[in-house]
């Protein structure tokens, strides 16, 4: 009735191409992991030295519990750091700071894009809540109350969106992290190719996942679309 094989296919397609790319990252980020940067800065020196750089002393770099851990807190304004980004002095975790960096540059700056980002946060948020719930449930009932499928599908567009603009988002973080260590001498000729090929698998984490909330949004679509015919 919704063909269903084919949603199997999509999804395994996107599943594989994920857990490719995220093989694929983590054996650059280790190999990358053992090359050291000039200086010998660590993730917490190369963090502290980029805020100052662009003229940030409100944001605290601190380092946090766990694996793949690092992200900016705008609320906060916290840079954290895992600690495998925090101690070490390698090319990765240059890489990694900067890049997290990169989004409190942002912040400061109003870029655009982040700030639509923030925005769309709460509303996500709650539509995270719901939308399976409320999916399934209009899926279930799509005869008898079309409407309430409709309003999954909406819940789960405004995930899409959100996706789709982190995109912007993060490619920018990663330019901006890039341009500084490389005017700043943190990564010299032979390590900058490494520090961008390894924030580029990063970011194709992003695009794949943007790219399979859309199929999956499209699927649902047409369940509904099937269901108002018949």
């Amino acid at each position: 009735m919704y063909n269903l094989p084919f949603i199997w296919i999509i999804f395994g397609v996107f599943a594989l191409l994920s857990w490719l790319i995220s093989m694929q990252l983590k054996s650059k980020f280790k190999k990358y992991s053992e090359i050291p940067v000039n200086y010998g800065l660590t993730g917490k020196d190369v963090a502290e030295k980029m805020l100052a750089d662009n003229g940030i002393h409100d944001v605290k770099v601190q380092s946090v519990e766990g694996e793949l851990t690092d992200h900016y807190n705008p609320a906060h304004k916290t840079v954290n750091l895992s600690r495998a980004v925090y101690y070490s002095n390698s090319v990765a975790a240059a890489a990694v700071a900067a890049h997290e960096c990169g989004h409190a540059v942002q912040h400061a700056r109003a870029y655009a894009w982040l700030t639509m980002r923030s925005a769309l946060v709460p509303v996500v948020s709650f539509a995270s809540n719901w939308m399976q719930w409320v999916l399934l449930a209009g899926i279930i009932l799509l005869n008898i109350f079309p409407q309430l499928l409709l309003i999954g599908i909406i819940l789960f567009a405004m995930t899409t969106l959100f996706s789709f603009i982190t995109l912007p988002v993060e490619i920018n973080a990663s330019r901006r992290a890039l341009a500084w260590l490389s005017n700043a001498g943190i990564t010299g000729y032979a390590a900058y190719p490494k520090a961008q090929s390894a924030l580029k698998w990063a970011a194709y984490t992003y695009v794949v996942a943007a790219l399979s909330s859309l199929a999956t949004l499209v699927y649902y679509v047409m369940i509904y679309l099937g269901g108002r015919r018949n």
